[in-house]
């Protein structure tokens, strides 16, 4: 009776230990432009924030310009570990920025923000 106490606290205690890694996926919380949102150009500021650390070095961002065209972005420097940022001059129009995370926890997210251009 004591080893399979032993036993089934050790794996509790094992689950518990490693569920962090279950939940470490970058997701996005928020961003700038915002999901469908509209921003006055040429000069846009594209912020992105995750549930996570991300590691910039291995993150990207491009954006889809109207005609089709994907324009990669460079990013800033990453002031804190769940941001990804970069700067755009885009023309009026409707783009869509795509994001690829790499998270702490070694796997790769990605998404898509599309917003227009006034």
């Amino acid at each position: 009776m004591k080893k399979t106490l032993f036993g089934a606290t050790i794996l509790a205690f094992c689950l518990f230990a490693s569920s962090h890694l279950a939940f470490a996926h970058a997701v996005l919380v928020s961003s700038t432009p915002k999901i469908h949102g509209t921003v006055h150009g040429p000069a846009i500021d594209i912020d992105l924030k995750y549930n996570s650390r991300v590691d910039g070095a291995r993150s990207s961002l491009s954006v889809v310009l109207p005609s089709g065209a994907v324009q990669p972005l460079s990013l800033s420097k990453q002031e804190t570990p769940n941001e990804l940022s970069a700067h755009a001059q885009l023309a009026p129009g409707k783009y869509t920025l795509r994001w690829q995370a790499l998270a702490v926890d070694g796997h790769i997210t990605r998404g898509e923000v599309p917003f227009t251009v006034e």
